[in-house]
């Protein structure tokens, strides 16, 4: 709102970004200035702006800044440089002022807001009508030769983390910029922003961190939860990722500087599943660390304290999901992200009834496994029920890519679930999990405690339980040795090997070491890219069991379709919509994952199926429900092509 009596704000000086209102500061012998206080932004980022006269009492005010001094006036001038006008220079750190700015998307200003700054990319009409002549060298280019531009700066560098690092840099001076460059090179820089890239971005987040992109709840917020929240100067957010950073990818408790997880997982939201970047908001739940390398790090950014763990933990987390859910409604996504099991399965049992909640590690994982492990059933033949699986790592990954695959079995041949769980064995640090165990077992591992003698190595587990489909979450790298997957070749004329820990460090073996050990007979994926293996005169293209398949798409289902719970069968139609993406010629290269090219493609149609489902099963909210659904899919998309501004 702009009041005044005798002047327009909307000036070329002022909507410039310039120092004077309505001629500038005040003449000597003249009435009081205008004052200029700046409310609290609307949800266009665009800030409210009111000039404000003398005759308005003072009271009636609050934390609006002082006058500015006339620019006639002699003020002391220190060094012989400018005059200060605005008491910069003579304010100290007992002298408060106040941080005051006019919000206008002009001149300066509008080229530094990554959300709307074109770069180059400014048309001559553009660069009149908001004021940059002169500010950016004369050329007009598109946003086409802007990423023909970025990529090559983006190929110049050796290093993946300076790689990710002019990514981070690009994605705050150019928003739209940064996601066409990922959406059309999603192949080649997936990797960088995301897995394994963001792994050792997390590690040395503390020397490279620059800008906050997100929220950081620590245990000093307890109890103003909620005000921080509010503090995020978007208001319609539709999903949120958080982490605790505990059990970031396969490297262990990297605390605070987990928040590299959030800002990579949200990237691609946006550049794979269309949901707009300003819905999207990253949260690190700071508790403290148990790192002692971060503890004693003057760079670590996060408390320097042990882990709250308990009843402190429980209630600052629950602080959290009741003020996210006063603030946002009930219908924003909270997406877990890389907490350690003790909490991440006690926190999805007890909000999955209460919250839209979806925990990547336990759910995603299991989706996009499953619909891998289904495509391949092309490739090897039989049904689900046809082969047994045999996991390393019995954590969430581990058990909740087990316990999806059970009940799309129990689906397919509509029997039990106990019974079903009987062709899927797990092994976890103390060897094979057997019934001998079960009072010692973690609660999410007792339902894989089956009838058999104790087994300590991998091998011999291979050996006695003969499986057709060994899969690896154990987050130790090189654990499917020479023997073990020798074994399985000696078992299965086909083996299904997916090693899928990350990041590329933590993978149990390497694509060209299943191919090699195997004689060429592996069908084989992992969590982290591998490059193509040739042996004995063919080329085998290793397929990556990414996450980033599922979530993007099924958030975007969970959004467009108003639904309100996450629900088993969601998971299971996500799977089955991944999997009816792989073509012949995918199964011709031993690809049971279609390739990221299309990857919005198949978002679209993942977000229609679980669309289906929600209205199927009562949980969607938004009605009517669409006729078509993948068109509605691909309509809900962000597209980051430039627009026009007047």
């Amino acid at each position: 709102m702009i009041s005044s009596s005798s002047c327009s704000f909307l000036s070329n000086s002022a909507v410039a970004g310039s120092r004077s209102f309505c001629g500038g500061a005040q003449r000597k012998g003249s009435s009081s200035p205008f004052r200029v206080v700046c409310l609290a932004p609307s949800n266009d980022r665009s800030g409210s702006v009111v000039l404000d006269s003398p005759a308005v009492k003072k009271e009636q005010i609050k934390n609006e800044p002082t006058s500015v001094p006339d620019a006639a006036e002699e003020e002391p001038v220190s060094a012989g440089g400018p005059r200060d006008v605005y008491g910069e220079d003579r304010a100290t750190e007992d002298q408060f002022v106040t941080p005051w700015n006019v919000s206008v998307a002009s001149g300066y200003t509008l080229l530094r807001d990554p959300h709307f700054n074109k770069g180059l990319a400014f048309t001559e009409k553009e660069r009149d009508a908001h004021y940059l002549r002169g500010l950016l060298p004369p050329t007009v280019i598109s946003q086409d030769t802007q990423v023909k531009k970025m990529i090559q700066h983006v190929r110049q560098y050796q290093v993946p983390l300076q790689k990710y690092m002019a990514m981070m840099d690009l994605q705050e001076r150019n928003e739209r910029l940064f996601y066409k460059l990922l959406i059309e090179h999603v192949e080649e820089l997936l990797p960088v922003v995301y897995t394994p890239t963001v792994g050792e971005a997390c590690q040395k987040y503390g020397s490279i961190f620059m800008r906050p992109q997100g929220l950081y709840i620590s245990l000093k917020e307890k109890g103003r939860i909620l005000e921080v929240l509010r503090n995020w100067p978007e208001k319609n957010i539709q999903v949120i990722v958080v982490t605790d950073g505990e059990r970031i990818l396969g490297l262990g408790d990297l605390g605070c500087q987990g928040m590299g997880i959030p800002v990579g997982k949200l990237s691609l939201y946006t550049a794979l599943g269309g949901v707009r970047p300003s819905a999207c908001l990253p949260i690190t739940i700071d508790v403290g660390t148990n790192n002692e390398s971060l503890l004693n790090d003057e760079l670590y950014i996060g408390l320097k304290q042990r882990r709250a763990t308990g009843q402190e933990y429980a209630e600052l987390m629950h602080e959290f999901m009741s003020a996210v859910k006063q603030n946002y409604g009930e219908k924003v996504l909270i997406q877990f992200e890389d907490f350690a099991n003790h909490n991440a399965f006690d926190l999805l049992e007890k909000y999955r009834s209460t919250h839209l909640v979806f925990n990547d590690d336990i759910q995603g994982t299991a989706s996009v496994v499953l619909a891998g492990l289904v495509a391949a059933l092309k490739l090897v033949g039989g049904n689900l029920a046809d082969h047994r699986f045999l996991f390393l790592g019995a954590g969430e990954a581990g058990t909740g890519i087990a316990e999806l695959i059970a009940l799309e079995t129990s689906k397919q041949t509509n029997a039990p679930l106990e019974e079903v769980r009987k062709n899927i064995w797990l092994v976890d640090s103390k060897g094979l999990i057997v019934s001998s165990r079960k009072e010692s077992l973690q609660h999410f591992k007792k339902p894989w405690a089956h009838d058999h003698e104790p087994v300590h190595r991998l091998v011999d587990a291979v050996n006695k339980i003969k499986p057709t489909v060994l899969i690896g979450t154990s987050g130790q790298g090189r654990t499917f040795t020479k023997e073990v997957i020798e074994a399985m070749a000696s078992i299965n004329e086909k083996p299904i090997i997916l090693s899928l820990s990350n990041p590329t460090s933590q993978s149990e073996c390497t694509a060209e070491e299943a191919y090699k050990w195997s004689q060429g007979r592996a069908i084989f994926a992992s969590g982290s890219p591998f490059p193509p293996v040739e042996y004995e005169g063919k080329v085998f293209v290793p397929g990556q069991a990414n996450n980033a398949y599922i979530f993007p798409g099924f958030g975007l289902g969970l959004i467009m379709s108003g639904t309100i719970r996450v629900h088993d069968d969601l998971l299971l139609a996500a799977s089955e919509a991944l999997a009816a993406q792989v073509s012949e010629e995918n199964f011709e290269k031993g690809l049971i994952y279609p390739p990221f090219t299309n990857i919005r493609k198949i978002s679209a149609h993942i977000a229609a199926s679980v669309a289906a489902k929600a209205y199927e099963l009562g949980l969607a909210t938004r009605l009517p429900q669409p006729k078509d659904l993948v068109k509605f899919a691909e309509s809900c998309m962000y597209t980051p092509a430039y627009r026009s501004y007047r």
